[in-house]
């Protein structure tokens, strides 16, 4: 795991946050958003990752919790930049938006989760941060999070090696 980056805006919602992580990786970078980024992650998620993912939603949704759908129900044709503040990118809710850093948010009623992308550019490469934060609001939440996050620490760096090494 990574600290995260002093300059990303996700940093100041770790206060208090149940759960936080972070996770790096070196990339070849041709000056993409943060958020274009993300998209290219959603778009070449493993399939095994969405297995996963319809299982999660097929035990939640007997649980009182939503269905989240897929990492990769992402809208195909709809580029980067036509995304606004407070809709939809798959699964998550646009939270803000700019170039080196792209935070995403889910809620519901058992906890919030915030995912931000934070690029740090370095000629033809990059550093690209994926962050996890999630304040749980009840019990129920802190179960959630008790069989997630194991599953998520595998996810998330197998997520990052879909884009293209540096």
């Amino acid at each position: 795991m990574e600290s995260i980056p002093s300059n990303s805006k996700i940093l100041s919602y770790t206060t208090d946050a149940y759960f936080t992580d972070c996770f790096a990786s070196k990339i070849r970078y041709e000056k993409q958003s943060a958020l274009d980024l993300f998209l290219l992650i959603a778009k070449e998620t493993p399939s095994w990752i969405n297995v996963l993912m319809s299982l999660r939603n097929n035990v939640v949704s007997k649980l009182g919790l939503k269905d989240l759908g897929k990492i990769a129900d992402i809208e195909l044709s709809k580029p980067g930049p036509d995304y606004r503040v407070g809709e939809r990118v798959g699964i998550f809710t646009l939270y803000s938006n700019n170039h080196n850093e792209v935070i995403l948010e889910d809620q519901d009623k058992h906890l919030n989760v915030k995912i931000s992308f934070y690029v740090e550019p370095s000629g033809d490469t990059a550093k690209i941060h994926a962050t996890t934060v999630v304040h749980v609001k009840n019990t129920s939440g802190k179960i959630y999070m008790f069989f997630v996050e194991p599953i998520h620490k595998i996810i998330v760096p197998s997520i990052l090696k879909q884009l293209p090494q540096a």
